[in-house]
């Protein structure tokens, strides 16, 4: 496989420091491997379970840590919670494409892990030489990355959530009450847990959201979930021709691009797989042109933390039917990179917090 040939960022004085950690020692000898053809990196240790990694991180100082799931000894979760706890650092999760995998990604991500990358189901050499880029592309993002920039909202879970907010929802006023608005929001690097906030916050009558999160297929379904126990808004994974309805949120399935099509006053989920856009399947930028054609003036665009520039454009879009924009902030975000594009091409009517973000989305929905 033809390796690309890649430089340092600018600005960049030395290597990005990586310690890898994982049971596994073929593990350890191909991510070492990999993540050394690229010159903005340098592996300077690996570790086979959490304790040695601890001796590791307090001996080598590294810029970030690739850190396994499942490890003897001390869970990869509870490892993790130790960390951020008493040494804050970049984490990239590397973790298997599985129901459990997904879940245990998502709890990572929600702890404070910068991003992951899912192992592919191949042989261990093969299928790490397969998403090499994607890890190392991941792995320099995360030594940028805003450690902790994330404010830590408290989320009522599950029916809890959709029964208090039934009740009284940000401040009590009821929305108004139609389809004819949709909120489209997307996001990348940092985002699961971004949208898991604004989502948490919104009442149960806000009009239908569409969502576009980079994210594999097989880890989509359960965000969808998980989201939706938080949220008062039913969430699912849309599915092709779902109507878009009051009060629910639709999550773009993992390498599916998810568009909004209008029939009447009516609107519907497309669900595809035509070619990546921006390298992405799912793409914000598709999400965001569809909303900007077909819902114009009554949409309420929301850009999230991502790298990259996925969504700028669209966004743009968005702004340049009538509709009020939203790109979160850079002080806020894990990875400034989709907003803070978005930001440069004029696209973004506000820039905002993470927290403030749901009651702009209100507002404006409202106004």
């Amino acid at each position: 496989m033809a390796m690309p040939t890649l430089s340092p960022p600018p600005g960049t004085t030395r290597p990005i420091r990586v310690l890898i950690v994982d049971d596994s020692a073929l593990v350890r000898k191909v991510l070492t491997e990999i993540i050394g053809r690229d010159p903005r990196l340098e592996v300077v240790g690996t570790a086979g379970d959490p304790f040695e990694a601890r001796e590791k991180i307090k001996a080598l100082n590294p810029d970030v840590l690739t850190l396994d799931v499942e490890m003897p000894k001390m869970d990869g979760i509870t490892f993790l919670g130790n960390l951020m706890r008493l040494r804050p650092m970049p984490v990239v999760m590397v973790s298997s494409l599985t129901a459990a995998g997904a879940e245990t990604t998502l709890q990572a991500l929600e702890i404070g892990a910068v991003d992951y990358v899912a192992k592919p189901a191949l042989g261990v050499a093969e299928g790490l030489d397969e998403m090499a880029d994607d890890l190392r592309e991941k792995i320099a993002t995360a030594a940028r990355a805003r450690i902790g920039s994330r404010p830590r909202r408290a989320r009522t879970g599950g029916a809890t959530a959709k029964a208090a907010a039934n009740g009284a929802a940000v401040s009590g006023s009821s929305m108004l009450r139609t389809t004819d608005r949709v909120v489209a929001i997307g996001a990348s690097t940092g985002g699961t847990e971004a949208i898991a906030d604004v989502l948490s916050v919104l009442p149960p009558d806000t009009p239908g959201v569409v969502i576009t999160q980079h994210i594999p297929e097989s880890f989509s379904g359960r965000f969808a979930q998980r989201l939706d126990g938080l949220s008062a808004l039913a969430v699912r994974e849309a599915r092709d021709g779902d109507q878009v309805l009051l009060g629910h949120a639709y999550v773009a399935p993992g390498n599916h691009h998810l568009e909004l099509r209008r029939s009447g006053a009516k609107y519907f989920c497309r669900v595809t797989q035509a070619p990546p856009v921006n390298r992405h399947r799912p793409s914000v930028d598709v999400l965001f042109r569809s909303v900007a054609t077909e819902v114009g003036p009554n949409a309420v665009g929301v850009l999230l933390t991502g790298m990259g520039a996925d969504g700028a454009d669209g966004l743009l879009d968005i702004k340049r039917a009538g509709a009020p924009t939203i790109a979160q902030d850079q002080e806020t975000s894990v990875v400034w990179g989709m907003p803070g594009e978005a930001v440069k091409r004029g696209a973004a009517e506000s820039v905002l917090p993470l927290g403030d973000i749901a009651a702009q989305i209100v507002k404006l929905l409202r106004r």
